[in-house]
């Protein structure tokens, strides 16, 4: 009977990345069509993370998951994780709405680099071994490449390239606050914190940290925004568009989730990796974004390093031998 299991096991992780890598795809195509449609991106980002709450909520209510019980000092733990999540999403969507999904997702191939110095600026010390580190240096220049245009030398979208930059740093400390606890919450059955309902939490908790960025940064011009929007593109469009974006936003990142929590960090990471292959893809051909040579051999080296990056570093770092007596 052993056989049997472990051949549904498999069906199973190829069932969660088939829908993790399609739910990210259609996300970055909605998510474009909407920021296109839409100038107010922070209200996208919000709004998508309300699909995902009426998802949890349905679930929860239904009975089809079971609740989290959490005390107030595991919500309290969970906050900065939540802020960071926030910070990451709505740093990807201002990314990929000012400039080409494809750049978005090269400048984010740079998120080891960001990981491995929060690793080591932020306590406990995460210190990796010195190949991880090497493999730092073909990520940063392959995004350098990718930002040089033939016959123009550098040029870049300064502004997405800031956003994916943000997303990227506000990814790396989530990560890093949220190792310890989101491994605690799964550890302790009576919580019923499985994937599913960890970043059910966490989506929750990044919509509460959107709502007053939406009002302080997007509320004075969001009215005059969305009757534009509507007026080119007709309020149905616009709906469907943000509704799909979180829609597909909330499913590929639960389902990312839930691999992660079967398989580990490492192949998740080289998987993800892989994913941006996919993406860049698409999107080049979709919107009808550029990819001259450079763009190409870049992107190809950054997502190459950060393939490379994946797979070691999770191997042990060198460490000063212990005297015996």
């Amino acid at each position: 009977m052993a056989p049997a299991k472990e051949k549904v096991s498999t069906l199973r992780l190829v069932f969660l990345v088939i829908t993790w890598y399609g739910g990210n795809t259609f996300y970055n195509i909605y998510n474009k069509k909407a920021s296109k449609m839409l100038h107010a991106h922070w209200t996208i980002a919000c709004a998508q993370l309300v699909v995902g709450i009426v998802w949890s909520l349905s679930m929860w209510g239904a009975g089809l998951r079971k609740k989290p019980n959490l005390t107030g000092a595991d919500i309290t733990a969970c906050i900065p994780i939540g802020l960071c999540a926030c910070i990451a999403h709505g740093g990807s969507v201002l990314a990929m709405g000012v400039g080409a999904v494809s750049f978005a997702q090269i400048v984010k191939a740079c998120e080891p680099v960001f990981a491995a110095a929060v690793g080591l600026l932020l306590p406990p010390i995460d210190v990796k071994p010195v190949l991880a580190y090497a493999m730092l240096i073909p990520i940063v220049g392959g995004v350098g490449l990718a930002c040089v245009k033939e016959g123009k030398g550098i040029d870049i979208n300064v502004e997405a390239f800031a956003y994916a930059s943000v997303a990227n740093l506000a990814a790396a400390f989530k990560g890093k606050l949220g190792g310890s606890v989101t491994k605690s919450l799964k550890g302790d059955p009576s919580k019923n914190m499985d994937a599913a309902n960890v970043y059910g939490i966490m989506n929750i908790i990044s919509f509460l940290f959107t709502v007053p960025i939406v009002v302080f940064t997007e509320l004075p011009t969001l009215s005059e925004e969305w009757e534009k929007a509507c007026a080119e593109h007709g309020a149905q469009a616009v709906l469907t568009n943000i509704a799909l974006s979180g829609f597909f936003f909330y499913i590929y990142n639960e389902f990312a989730f839930a691999f992660t929590a079967n398989v580990g960090a490492v192949t998740s990471s080289v998987l993800n990796t892989a994913k941006r292959v996919i993406i860049i893809v698409v999107s080049s051909v979709l919107f009808n974004e550029a990819m001259e040579r450079n763009t190409v051999i870049g992107s190809a080296i950054a997502i190459l390093g950060t393939f490379a990056y994946s797979l070691t570093s999770k191997g042990k770092a060198v460490a000063p031998k212990s005297k015996t007596a």
